[in-house]
């Protein structure tokens, strides 16, 4: 607030303190965080010669969340005197004083006064109405507000889980709850703080129980993305280490984790822990998947067998990862037997099959029959098709393909970098290079900047993050003083005059 009031004195000293964007600010930061101050707001808002629904807004939300609630309803009527009409935030803030001040007899009065000015059924103004009853005790009108609901949010169904806990319901409460399409935090929270008021901490402990073992769900998910395989490996020994219950969708992200992270045996291990009669086909897709990923083709091959013979029944994800492991491998014709399977088994083919399917000729240098595919498909060829394509002809050599591919791309994503610097690439290697520089000025004419690509490594348990000609880590001398070591220790002959992957963009930045 110091820091505040010195920037306001300024701005009150260039006559500027009337502009809007200025006061807005001004008023949000002292009204509602949390480091602010409603009574300053409220001298500031005095100044306004012409405040805004919005400026109004922010004082009624300050004082809603202040000591003194009831300044909010003194404040609404205050603004309707003046003539101001509320909007669809104004009323929110007005409910939640009055959830806080737990006064029936005033929420009803809100509550007409919405249906009078039509808010009513918007969908932010209901979701406070039903927190404002259930913190009245009113239960029931909350529930029919909730009811009512053509479409509801998380927020909607955190206030009625909230409301029946803390009006003692808890079978409604738990019913509602497992009904939610998707828990956060506070649905969590709000059920098993209504166990421990009720006095049924067993209950409350085995709802713990249970959202950690969703979160440590969310978390290996995390880790898998990353690559941060030593934190995927904490939380592994943190399930172990309390006694967390194996349930198979946590030994499936265990699986999907490992793998992801490169630790194939590790993967196996968890997998194989699995009894076979409890496998879906979840934790096999996970587990032919990781194998593909990381080019074991004929690991992941026998493990589809195996799931074979053991009966359960592949889906269209088993395929996807199937194609993956043919791409690596090289084998075509098994990754044409697995793609008509998909239509032998009544499967829809997505775009991710065909582009794996497109990446598998592409690999194999059947770059034509890749294209056929894209021009017979079903629906249009998608980024990911195209640029499995491009890759194909890069690798065999097709520089006429590769243009024709190159330009579709820049037509599908105009406003992507990559797709003007793959194009000028060409460009460049066929020594094209009047069409190589005019891709470039398209693509500033575009206003199209080239995004820096970074990368993670994982040291010692941190997540290093690091963008080409980064400077920025606290360890970068010594980084690129080993960078330079190794440099000077890899000899390479190279002859620059016949070099074929000679690219542009390398060229131009030197």
């Amino acid at each position: 607030m110091p820091e505040l009031k010195q920037i306001h004195a300024l701005i009150i000293a260039f006559g500027i303190s009337e502009d809007d964007s200025f006061a807005s600010r001004i008023l949000s930061f002292s009204a509602v965080s949390d480091s602010g101050d409603i009574e300053y707001s409220y001298k500031v808002f005095r100044q306004l010669s012409n405040p805004t629904i919005f400026n109004w807004n922010t004082i009624i939300r300050g004082y809603s969340r202040s000591r003194n609630p009831n300044r909010s309803i003194s404040f609404f009527i205050e603004m309707q005197r003046f003539g101001i009409t509320p909007d669809h935030l104004t009323f929110p803030f007005l409910a939640k004083a009055f959830a806080r001040l737990s006064s029936l007899r005033i929420a009803v009065s809100v509550h007409s006064c919405i249906s009078k000015t039509g808010f009513e059924f918007d969908r932010f103004v209901q979701n406070s109405l039903i927190h404002m009853y259930a913190s009245c005790g009113d239960i029931g009108s909350a529930r029919k507000l909730f009811d009512e609901m053509p479409q509801r949010n998380s927020v909607s169904w955190n206030a009625m889980v909230d409301g029946y806990a803390k009006c003692g319901d808890l079978i409604t409460a738990r019913e509602i709850f497992e009904l939610m399409p998707e828990k956060d935090v506070i649905s969590w929270s709000s059920l098993i703080d209504g166990y421990v008021k009720i006095g049924n901490h067993r209950e409350a402990l085995a709802i713990f129980e249970r959202m950690q073992l969703v979160t440590m769900v969310s978390v290996l998910c995390a880790c898998a993305h990353l690559g941060a395989l030593e934190q995927g490996r904490k939380m592994h020994v943190y399930v172990n280490n309390n006694g967390l219950p194996l349930s198979l969708a946590l030994q499936t992200s265990l699986v999907d984790m490992y793998a992801k992270c490169g630790a194939i045996e590790e993967a196996l291990t968890v997998f194989r822990g699995v009894k076979v009669n409890q496998r879906d086909v979840l934790i096999w897709n996970a587990m032919i998947g990781g194998f593909a990923t990381h080019g074991w083709t004929k690991e992941s091959l026998k493990l589809f067998s195996e799931m074979q013979t053991l009966g359960v029944t592949p889906d269209e994800i088993t395929y996807l990862c199937l194609l993956s492991a043919c791409a690596h491998g090289g084998l075509v014709e098994e990754a044409w037997h697995f793609f008509k399977s998909l239509d032998i088994h009544g499967m829809t083919r997505k775009s991710e099959h065909y582009a794996c399917m497109v990446d598998v000729l592409g690999r194999a240098g059947r770059l034509d029959e890749a294209f056929q595919i894209l021009n017979q498909m079903p629906m249009e060829p998608t980024a990911s098709m195209l640029g499995a394509l491009l890759s194909g002809c890069w690798t065999h050599k097709r520089l006429d393909l590769a243009e024709v591919v190159g330009r579709k791309l820049i037509e599908l994503e105009p406003d992507h970098d990559g797709r003007y610097i793959g194009l000028s690439n060409v460009y460049a290697v066929a020594r094209r290079w009047d069409e190589a520089r005019t891709m470039r000025e398209v693509m500033e004419k575009r206003g199209v900047k080239k995004s820096p690509g970074c990368s993670f490594v994982e040291v010692g348990e941190t997540l290093h993050r690091f963008i080409a000609h980064d400077k920025a880590h606290p360890q970068s001398i010594q980084i690129y003083l080993m960078l330079d070591y190794m440099a000077k220790q890899i000899k390479v002959d190279v002859d620059y005059q016949t070099q074929d992957h000679c690219f542009y963009d390398i060229v131009e930045n030197g």
